[in-house]
């Protein structure tokens, strides 16, 4: 949802930092047995993050129907912390050895990563196919959780947002231009939309990570799906050629002007806005915008108007059109301790049932297969579930496996990378310095 989403960008910094910090104490705290108990022998605990309503609200329209007769053996309890508290929470009642049946993942993996080395997380691989339900993930939501979680299912994708550009396919039509399928031809029809006074792109530059996910986008396409595991394992720096080569082409599209005036100064909002309102032509963003997409008091162009295509190939390069960036929002584990015969029943019927459910009420989707038919708001809902049920191996974004600091450097000198206050070559050194690699 993208109002979430901003809120955990704008948070993540602070979140990220406390985490880390705390995981050396949270490491002592898991060596002992504890002195808790888990709630999970009574209830079907889920401590969720007070800003997620979609979750628990899906999750208890499941208690009292498809889920009713699981939901009488093992009651579902949602209780609640505000995002910014949940890494200490999870941390406090792991050192209780009470962790919740279920639980929102911390905010960042490395916390997961710990509770799961130090034993606390279900090995979810394994019981999603004891249970028969594996299946049921869909494989580009599997492959994104294990590129974040170190090659492991240690959560659930409850959420699911694939990334790419959302076009207007009227102002297409009506300046000639066709849905661009490499880098070159999306130069030629931005070049086009400009010349005849239409404004290429809506982005946020006030929020930065809008225009650092073309970065990544050019990086993928021309690397490979590699490109910035290798940064980070330090087998390749931000300022080698290859990669100062993908700020240099974003950096060449607001030297255009291909972003409009101030984009320093568009917040998330008034980039969406314009591109709703018919005065950009692509906007690159999440699946999580099919939402405003589908409410025509915001969308004034009309759904049958937006089209949704991938980063275009970079002709010669390693990587592939349909490797889509990928998230899985906050994503929700399960406890080793707390996890049973009755738990299993649970997860079963959430991984038969939510996909479908959270679609239908909410117009969310999840990495979990839909299997009781849903009519989609529109056609461009449909062409993005199509794409991710298609999908078998996604990438990350830019700033997925920095650290806070290159994350806020990352983002906060986004606009000036576009707008020319910083070189290609200085933005990518100072986040590669921030790194420490």
């Amino acid at each position: 949802m993208p109002h979430r989403m901003i809120r955990a960008r704008r948070t993540r910094p602070v979140l990220l930092s406390a985490g880390v910090m705390s995981l050396a104490v949270l490491a002592t705290a898991c060596g002992g047995g504890g002195g808790g108990t888990s709630a999970a022998s009574e209830n079907f605990t889920y401590l969720s993050v007070t800003e997620n309503t979609t979750t628990r609200t899906a999750l208890t329209a499941l208690s009292k129907g498809p889920c009713k007769a699981e939901n009488e053996a093992r009651p579902l309890k949602v209780e609640t912390v505000p995002q910014a508290g949940l890494d200490q929470k999870l941390q406090l009642l792991a050192g209780q050895d009470a962790l919740p049946t279920q639980f929102a993942a911390g905010n960042a993996p490395a916390l997961t990563k710990q509770l799961d080395k130090s034993g606390r997380v279900a090995d979810l691989t394994l019981e999603l196919q004891r249970l028969g339900v594996y299946e049921q993930l869909e494989p580009a939501a599997v492959s994104t959780i294990k590129a974040l979680y170190g090659g492991k299912l240690q959560v659930l994708p409850y959420e699911y947002n694939i990334e790419g550009i959302f076009y207007n396919k009227k102002i297409f039509k009506d300046n000639g231009v066709q849905v661009p399928g490499t880098w070159d031809e999306l130069l030629a029809a931005s070049e086009r939309l400009d010349a005849k006074g239409v404004q290429p792109f809506a982005a946020s530059g006030q929020q930065g990570w809008p225009l650092t996910r073309l970065v990544s986008g050019y990086l993928y396409r021309s690397l490979g799906p590699t490109a910035l595991e290798k940064v980070e394992d330090g087998t390749a720096k931000l300022t080698d050629p290859a990669y100062v080569k993908a700020a240099e082409e974003i950096a060449a599209l607001g030297r255009k002007g291909y972003f409009g005036q101030g984009v320093g100064s568009i917040d998330y909002d008034t980039a969406m806005n314009r591109f709703l309102t018919g005065k950009a032509a692509m906007f690159y963003m999440g699946s999580w915008a099919l939402a405003n997409i589908a409410d025509p008091q915001q969308n004034k162009v009309g759904a049958e108007n937006v089209g949704f295509m991938p980063f275009p190939a970079v002709t010669g390069g390693a990587g592939s059109v349909d490797q889509y960036p990928s998230n899985v929002g906050l994503a929700i584990t399960l406890s080793a301790k707390g996890f049973d015969k009755k738990t299993g029943a649970w997860v079963s019927c959430v991984a038969e049932n939510y996909g479908s459910t959270a679609l239908k009420d909410h117009g969310s989707i999840s990495g979990f297969k839909v299997n009781t038919p849903v009519k989609d708001a529109n056609e461009v809902t449909s062409t993005v579930r199509k794409t991710i049920s298609t999908s078998q191996h996604n990438v990350l974004w830019f700033e997925a496996l920095f650290g806070t600091k290159a994350t806020t450097l990352s983002q906060t000198n986004a606009a000036g990378l576009v707008s020319g206050s910083i070189s290609p070559q200085k933005f990518m050194e100072t986040v590669q310095e921030a790194l420490g690699r």
